[in-house]
């Protein structure tokens, strides 16, 4: 599988190395590392891990798009639907973007919202990476008016204070560290990773632990089916703590995450016997994840019922469910995309754009695999978008 990868160059071969080299030491000082960890470390070690270090990620210089690289289009449908919380909420309303990506979001949301006429206080970016902080600051310096750009500001951690506003997450919870399990003569054992005798990463498992073993008898409970012997796949018994982390302190407002996924009953199908994970490499889509640890994406499909349940957990209520196809158009895309096209005198930018609004909401581009769910919490009906809540597919969770 390997062998149709790009070769890495000499400097990123090494920088690989270095990484590898960290993560044999710790499993041979402290035993078999468990996967959710190895992932942990491939992504977000301080300057080797994926997001961590300078290589560029996005984009097609990078290893993989996400919808706000295509264009504009996306982003200002975001702001279309968030508009009528920040309205009911008032001037000090904030917006709060987790994982700013190259910046693109943040860039096309702030004219967005500039437009409407609905600037937040602070358009907040917690952005763990000082590599991606950097770059997220350098481009919107550049491309925004000064007055625009003095509303960004970055975080390294969830906000302390109580506030009220909107968050928004774009592909943020497939990068959460996932843990691996599997279930054999009934019991639910965790993926680790070992050294064979070659000093190679190899798979394992062992006994999960109570925290992985409960989240695990808790979906079999919602599916209303044990899991076959021998299936394997991927599961976030933290995201209801990571979601209080995040969200805790948003008194008043509305959560819109946007990721790859699917609803506990389509996640978990019998057939799906080796989960959803899967790396990315320079825009190529495989399996092995311990191949160049550092310079490839590791990911995993959302369970977006498990997501319902952390925000309920942490106090807001789903508002609404979908694809994400039916949401932007609920939301107006179709009206961004006639005046676009009919501002556009040449033909090669009006097929770009034709482009985009197909990667967005084709069936088999995002449009479908890609879905929406918006949280409210402290708010009146009256404050979410109408076109929103009538589209709204939340019975399937």
């Amino acid at each position: 599988m390997n062998a149709k990868l790009p070769e890495p160059g000499a400097d990123e071969r090494a920088h690989s190395d270095h990484l590898s080299a960290l993560l044999r030491e710790e499993i041979a000082s402290h035993g078999p590392m468990t996967f959710s960890r190895f992932m942990e470390r491939c992504l977000y070690t301080p300057g080797l891990g994926y997001y961590s270090a300078g290589k560029a990620k996005f984009g097609g210089d990078g290893d993989f798009i996400t919808a706000p690289e295509i264009g504009t289009l996306f982003a200002r449908c975001v702001v279309r639907a968030l508009e009528p919380v920040l309205a009911s909420l008032g001037p000090d309303a904030d917006f709060l973007e987790l994982g700013g990506g190259s910046g693109a979001f943040a860039e096309a949301a702030l004219l967005a919202l500039d437009a409407a006429g609905r600037l937040p206080r602070r358009f907040m970016i917690l952005e763990p990476s000082a590599d991606l902080r950097e770059r997220q600051r350098e481009r919107l310096h550049a491309a925004l008016p000064a007055e625009l750009f003095s509303r960004a500001v970055w975080l390294d951690g969830p906000p302390e204070q109580d506030w009220d506003g909107v968050l928004f997450a774009n592909e943020v919870i497939d990068a959460l560290p996932t843990t691996r399990f599997t279930v054999r003569d009934g019991e639910v054992y965790e993926e680790y990773v070992v050294l064979d005798g070659d000093g190679r990463f190899h798979r394992t498992d062992r006994p999960a632990d109570a925290l992985v073993s409960g989240a695990v008898r808790h979906v079999e409970r919602d599916l209303g089916r044990d899991f076959e012997n021998g299936y394997r796949t991927e599961i976030l018994p933290q995201l209801p703590y990571w979601m209080q982390a995040v969200a805790g302190s948003l008194r008043r407002g509305a959560m819109l995450f946007a990721d790859y996924g699917y609803t506990r009953n389509e996640f978990y199908l019998p057939e799906r016997t080796d989960g959803t994970l899967r790396a990315f490499y320079r825009h190529r889509m495989h399996g092995d994840a311990f191949y160049l640890p550092g310079l490839q994406d590791l990911t995993a499909s959302v369970d977006f019922t498990g997501l319902a349940e952390a925000g309920n957990n942490a106090g807001f209520g789903v508002a609404a469910y979908m694809p994400q196809a039916p949401f932007l158009l609920a939301v107006g895309m179709q009206e961004f995309f006639e005046n676009d096209y009919l501002m556009l005198t040449d033909e090669a930018a009006r097929y770009r754009l034709a482009q985009e609004v197909k990667k967005l909401t084709l069936p088999e581009q995002m449009g479908e695999r890609f879905q929406v769910m918006l949280f409210a919490k402290g708010i009146e009906a009256s404050a979410l978008p109408e076109g929103i809540l009538a589209a709204d597919q939340g019975s399937r969770l």
